[in-house]
């Protein structure tokens, strides 16, 4: 049995040791564990003190009140995602304080729990947490030694999609028992939160029934002749939405109206992700542009875009499954990791190269390369 190192910091000694007695002999399994989890529990009264166990020991998780005597809540998180960023940290709110813990999720905090909170509402809380930190180390595994557990992944994937699941559901219970207010605008951060929640899940369905699709089956090719900017502002069009949000302005440049004999979802997939990516990773009222030509007998895509860039260190590994960046100012992008890899394959079947320029800071340009 592996074991979790959970610390609860909180001012209030009967919510620690109320958390303590509810997780003491609580185990938490899943049926793609080799392992069940228990959970070792530490506990301290003020953020000085976590501070300070979080310098001394090796912890997992951390259970961390808003309002705390000396330093606060907030200013815990923050040497958090400093110092440790690999500590999951799941807020403790009262509902009043609803607002600022879902503030304190969009800068580091994994998710939040109001008190007060029953046993089961704790224990469903922990096993979301644990399964994250499972998959995480799964994701380890794989950069580490390379092996071929895909299957195994996948299937853990599935399950992944339920939690997600459970915060619309907790979320949605908030508001059908107006625990934050009587009006709707109380609670537009819990929808926001939901919405957000939803579209993580939809990409990612989409990202495996695409890697399902080049690497799972047998590929049926059904080539067309398709018109490149077509398929590339029907790209545009899909991400447009979050694109106004940020202000972010495309240009595309076409001027030998290129066609590609091709299966056109293939083309699809490799300007979804590139086009989706370089507005996600951009800056706000930034620019993608995205240049189409024939050189040296090959078509040339050009993706550009004056985002946050990326180190050499996160470029070698962009093309590996379900590698995210950690870098602070990343955390908080959704992916599943996938998309790229995709992209790559794709491009392999086609017998193609793909090549990166980034400069931190300054923007990325992805190269396709395709025989004509």
């Amino acid at each position: 049995m592996s074991k979790l190192v959970v610390m609860v910091v909180d001012d209030e000694p009967g919510i620690r040791s109320g958390i303590r007695r509810i997780l003491d002999n609580y185990v938490v399994s899943f049926p793609f564990m080799e392992d069940d989890i228990s959970f070792e529990i530490i506990e301290v009264g003020t953020g000085e003190e976590a501070v300070e166990q979080i310098k001394k020991n090796q912890i997992d998780i951390i259970l961390l009140d808003n309002k705390l005597p000396g330093m606060q809540g907030t200013e815990v998180l923050e040497f958090i995602n400093k110092k440790n960023p690999e500590i999951i940290v799941m807020m403790i709110t009262s509902y009043a304080s609803l607002d600022l813990a879902v503030k304190a999720t969009s800068h580091g905090a994994f998710d939040f729990i109001p008190k007060p909170f029953t046993p089961q509402e704790l224990k469903a809380a922990i096993e979301n947490v644990s399964k994250h930190v499972f998959l995480r180390g799964v994701t380890r595994k794989l950069k580490q030694d390379g092996k071929e557990i895909r299957h195994q992944f996948l299937s853990v994937l599935s399950h992944e999609l339920k939690a997600p699941l459970n915060a619309i559901e907790g979320n949605l219970r908030t508001m059908r028992e107006r625990k934050a207010g009587g009006n709707i605008e109380d609670y537009e951060q819990l929808i926001d939160r939901s919405l957000q929640r939803i579209n993580g899940m939809r990409n990612l369905i989409m990202d495996l029934l695409d890697l399902t699709k080049i690497k799972f089956e047998k590929k049926t090719e059904k080539f067309e002749l398709v018109k490149l900017k077509d398929i590339a502002q029907n790209a545009i069009e899909t991400i447009n939405p979050y694109a106004v949000q940020k202000d972010i302005r495309f240009t595309v440049h076409d001027d030998e109206h290129l066609m590609m004999n091709a299966d056109a979802g293939d083309i699809e997939i490799i300007f979804n992700n590139l086009i989706s990516n370089a507005v996600k990773y951009n800056k706000e009222s930034g620019t993608v542009d995205i240049m189409l030509k024939y050189e040296n007998d090959k078509i040339k895509i050009s993706i550009a875009d004056s985002g946050i860039g990326l180190k050499k260190t996160e470029i070698d590994q962009l093309f590996n499954e379900f590698y995210k960046a950690e870098s602070e100012h990343l955390r908080h992008v959704q992916g599943s990791g996938l998309g790229l890899p995709i992209v790559k394959r794709v491009v392999d079947l086609y017998h193609g190269d793909i090549q990166i320029e980034s400069k931190p800071g300054i923007g990325s340009t992805f190269t396709i390369l395709l025989p004509k």
